[in-house]
């Protein structure tokens, strides 16, 4: 035995864990592909880290089980991480809807992440390929770059295969089914949608963007949408992609706060003025010119009559996009789906029929809404599985 415990993946759920393991004793070894440890945190929230929320909650998390998360979550709160950066006394902000941010860099969060490692005597190696695990004896074996490692404990921290770029993969999943773990079917999440057919025209506004509601089935974001030069993206639109699937409609209203009947109003008030203006004074010009061509309304709104106003209106609370697809794990921020909970205990993260292996983070199927949550479920998951260890 050369350790306690063995982290596969350097990222923050691996960094994390790997640390508070170490912290506690353990001799902890995390072995990571790329060259660096951290390397999506560094790019995460425009390289300024989303690194929790405030407003976490396990109902802003997606699961197959949705009560799954809530044992790690309330054990590790975001305050007990906002705890930690400040003693590292990195300065942070909150922006909108909870989200917090570093002053600085991500870099910040990865050097603190490496520095509680090094307080826990933790070996981080990377550049390691993995070539083979095995467990015999109440051991796993790790080989790597013609070394072999044991210990009783190996923790999945992988990730999931979004950003392949960065050399995200499936490793998680094969190496999990080959301990008996179920896998429920990932796919992309937080990531932009295409547009083909009738909506090939708004590909026109590519940059444009404006605060709407977005809604796929029962889930609704209120939030900037995008316009790109595929289809749509922007907050709203990268929430409800976690919930779509292929073929379903996303239902978005273009100007949320108008009470029902504001043009009828309008026309009531302002007779001479048209739908063309209204929009304009409302929506991004360009935005509001496509719009109005599509409704099909336009002139002076005393010239219209109140069911076309009416129509118009509806269409506009409720514009309905159906998109071909996604732009696919390439631009994917997470993945949802992952190493089943079933065969997981929410209080440990540990394989129920396999002593020893623990999964943790995206590599589980437990995906966050956009906006910090899916760093707090590492630390989180992270968190719960080194106190067992």
């Amino acid at each position: 035995m050369t350790h306690d415990a063995i982290v596969l993946g350097g990222g923050a759920a691996g960094l994390f864990c790997a640390a508070m393991a170490g912290q506690r004793g353990r001799r902890v070894l995390v072995l990571d592909h790329a060259p660096e440890p951290g390397r999506k945190i560094l790019i995460s929230g425009g390289g300024r880290c989303n690194f929790t929320n405030l407003g976490t909650a396990p109902d802003r998390f997606l699961s197959q089980n949705p009560h799954f998360a809530k044992s790690a979550l309330s054990r590790f709160a975001p305050a007990d991480f906002l705890a930690l950066v400040e003693r590292h006394g990195i300065a942070w902000h909150e922006k909108t809807l909870g989200q917090l941010f570093c002053d600085g860099s991500a870099r910040q969060i990865v050097a603190m992440l490496l520095d509680e490692c090094a307080r826990g005597g933790v070996e981080v190696t990377c550049h390691a390929t993995i070539a083979g695990v095995d467990h015999a004896d109440g051991l796993f074996r790790v080989v790597s770059d013609a070394r072999t490692y044991a210990a009783p404990a190996l923790v999945i921290a992988t990730g999931g295969p979004s950003i392949p770029k960065m050399g995200a993969s499936g490793f998680a999943y094969d190496l999990a089914r080959r301990f008996g773990l179920k896998v429920v079917q990932p796919r992309p999440a937080l990531v932009p949608l295409t547009l083909a057919g009738e909506d090939l025209l708004f590909r026109e506004l590519s940059g444009v963007s404006a605060e709407v509601v977005a809604r796929c089935g029962k889930a609704a974001f209120r939030e900037a949408a995008l316009f790109t030069h595929r289809g749509l993206s922007g907050p709203a639109i990268l929430q409800v992609s976690s919930y779509w699937q292929h073929g379903q409609p996303i239902d978005v209203a273009f100007l949320p706060d108008r009470a029902a009947g504001w043009l009828l109003a309008a026309k009531a008030a302002q007779p001479r003025a048209s739908v063309r203006r209204l929009l304009r004074e409302a929506l991004p010009e360009r935005l509001a010119d496509v719009l109005c061509d599509r409704l099909g309304v336009d002139g002076e709104l005393g010239a219209a009559t109140d069911r076309a106003l009416a129509a118009a209106e509806a269409r506009l609370a409720c514009w309905r996009f159906t998109p071909n697809g996604s732009e696919g794990y390439a631009k994917a921020e997470v993945t949802a789906g992952g190493i089943a909970t079933q065969d997981l205990s929410s209080k440990t993260m540990a394989a129920r029929k396999m002593p020893g292996l623990y999964a943790i983070g995206e590599a589980v199927d437990v995906t966050g809404w956009l906006g910090g949550y899916n760093f707090q479920w590492a630390w989180a998951s992270g968190w719960a599985a080194a106190q067992e260890i």
